[in-house]
């Protein structure tokens, strides 16, 4: 630990991008206090205004205040991208411990489910599963997190054939260790390196599939605010009102940068042999 945290101060993109997501996180939780107005309120005297003393970042078709839906639709979209991978996560890892623990026939069955959901593309398959489910937060989560699965299975299943012979774990068999134990005491915390690596880069991807079905209409429903739902509403009036379609551009932007830029500079801490590459 004592090594990670010292190789993590030293890499200054680590730092830089946990501070700027620290900031999304903190802006995410306090969205009500910080926000200047309800981001669902309608000012109708002031429809698609610019930048002023009552709106720094003027309003949108509705009069409703583009800093204050900017502001939530952070909250949505860490929350939606946060809970997708948690979902993906569990599930991804419990089937990448069996499949490359167990192996044989049933490493093939699970890993052949995983090559279906792999051969559609992303957006598709979450189009899909929102298709059968219906619009809205819960099963837009559900449905990231489904198409997430498969990535995390692999990653879980790589690892775990890399360390099952290992001795420790032939220890651990040699005392009578349940097939439990063995998985979630002495394999899983030799995989956690690379989950957390793929987590922080999964967020990201999370992030813009969500902000992909809102735009859609299929994502996070009005009148909550959404960074896709934003930048669709604003397509109509981007000459008229550039500021609409500019501001949940840069926040998913900023957002989407700084998880991929995190991830792969966790991954060069934890691996150094990435380093330079």
């Amino acid at each position: 630990m004592g090594t990670f945290r010292k190789r993590f101060w030293a890499n200054k993109t680590a730092v830089v991008c946990s501070i700027v997501l620290a900031l999304l996180c903190v802006i995410a939780a306090f969205a009500p206090v910080l926000a200047p107005h309800d981001p669902t309120e309608m000012f109708q005297d002031n429809r698609m205004e610019g930048s002023s003393d009552t709106f720094l970042l003027g309003t949108d078709q509705f009069g409703r205040d583009l800093l204050s839906r900017v502001i939530y639709g952070a909250r949505v979209s860490l929350v939606v991208g946060i809970s997708a991978v948690m979902v993906s996560v569990v599930f991804g890892t419990l089937f990448g411990l069996i499949a490359g623990y167990f192996g044989r026939w049933i490493d093939g069955f699970i890993m052949r489910v995983m090559d279906v959901l792999f051969a559609f593309p992303e957006i598709l398959l979450a189009l899909a599963i929102v298709a059968a489910l219906g619009p809205g937060t819960f099963n837009t989560i559900m449905a990231i997190g489904i198409v997430n699965i498969p990535i995390f299975t692999r990653t879980v299943r790589g690892a775990v054939l890399s360390i099952k012979n290992l001795e420790f774990v032939e220890s651990a068999r040699a005392i009578g260790a349940s097939t439990p134990r063995i998985l979630f005491q002495e394999i899983f915390p030799n995989v956690t390196a690379p989950l957390l690596v793929q987590s922080s880069l999964a967020i990201s991807g999370a992030i813009l599939t969500e902000s992909a079905l809102s735009f859609l209409g299929l994502g996070i429903q009005p009148p909550d605010p959404s960074w896709g739902g934003m930048i669709s509403e604003a397509r109509r009036y981007m000459e008229l009102a550039p500021g609409m379609i500019i501001w949940p551009c840069v926040a998913m932007t900023v957002t989407i940068l700084s998880c991929n830029m995190f991830g792969d500079a966790v991954r060069d801490i934890l691996d150094p042999r990435h380093r330079g590459k």
